[in-house]
């Protein structure tokens, strides 16, 4: 579906970016690792090279330095003369990231803000601009369902567990930054899109699986995988007409 298009997956060695990058392979594409951990994103790139030579390539990028991202626009280009989409999906905080409410302080409020969000404006304005220069791309921002509703602070009670603040600010800026970006670049023949997932299975406590699991229709907390349909429509063809949209994939967790 993708034929041969170069897909750049920031995050790429991420529990999401890694998976997106062999869907991205798999069908068709040619993937960049993009990570601010090089080791790792040469990790994932050679956990493919024998299945897919060619197909994946790891790249180091911190989201947050306009020098970096630039960097990585440039060489991408001189290896494979295009760039067609850019997945902005890495997922940056500080050490203190995930405290509840009465322990955020103003300064790690701010400075998540401004590596998360910030980051991904970083990301989608430098490859919105070469997209223009080049005569068109593609941007899909990842945000989430907490960006588009309130938490259910109820189902993580008595767990370690919160949703963190930081992270509702960030991912409803990004569905909103996503709509900016796309009004900006209209006519441009770049298309700006979001998806937005439910939770992800990562080693969550039980107690917490089965609050969130009563809220959704089918599976509840999702794998890494049953994303993969919604971005690989939205990288290919078959979406070629799609801009400015949020698409939510969360087995109904959200109604």
């Amino acid at each position: 579906m993708l034929n041969d298009a170069v897909v750049v997956v920031t995050g790429g060695a991420g529990l999401l970016g890694r998976v997106f990058v062999r869907c991205v392979a798999e069908h068709g594409g040619i993937a960049v690792v993009a990570d601010l951990d090089a080791e790792a994103a040469a990790s994932v790139a050679d956990d493919l090279a024998a299945t897919k030579p060619g197909r994946v390539q790891a790249a180091t990028l911190d989201i947050t330095d306009k020098a970096s991202v630039c960097a990585l626009i440039a060489s991408i280009r001189q290896r494979h003369g295009r760039i067609d989409a850019v997945v902005n999906n890495a997922y940056p905080r500080n050490r203190n990231y995930g405290r509840t409410l009465e322990d955020v302080t103003y300064e790690d409020f701010c400075q998540n803000v401004a590596l998360h969000l910030g980051g991904y404006f970083l990301v989608a304005q430098q490859f919105g601009l070469f997209f223009r220069t080049q005569g068109g791309g593609n941007i899909i921002n990842m945000a989430s369902i907490y960006g588009t509703m309130t938490p259910r602070f109820e189902i993580y009670a008595g767990t370690p567990m919160t949703m963190p603040v930081e992270y509702a600010a960030v991912k409803s800026a990004v569905i909103q930054l996503t709509s900016y970006f796309a009004r900006y670049f209209k006519g441009d023949r770049i298309r700006v899109n979001c998806l937005s997932p439910g939770g992800i299975m990562d080693n969550q406590p039980l107690a917490f699986l089965r609050e969130y699991n009563a809220h959704c229709g089918a599976k509840g907390m999702l794998d890494p995988i049953d994303i993969t349909g919604a971005l690989l429509f939205l990288l290919s063809d078959a979406s070629k007409y799609i801009t400015g949209q949020n698409l939510v994939v969360d087995d109904g967790f959200s109604l």
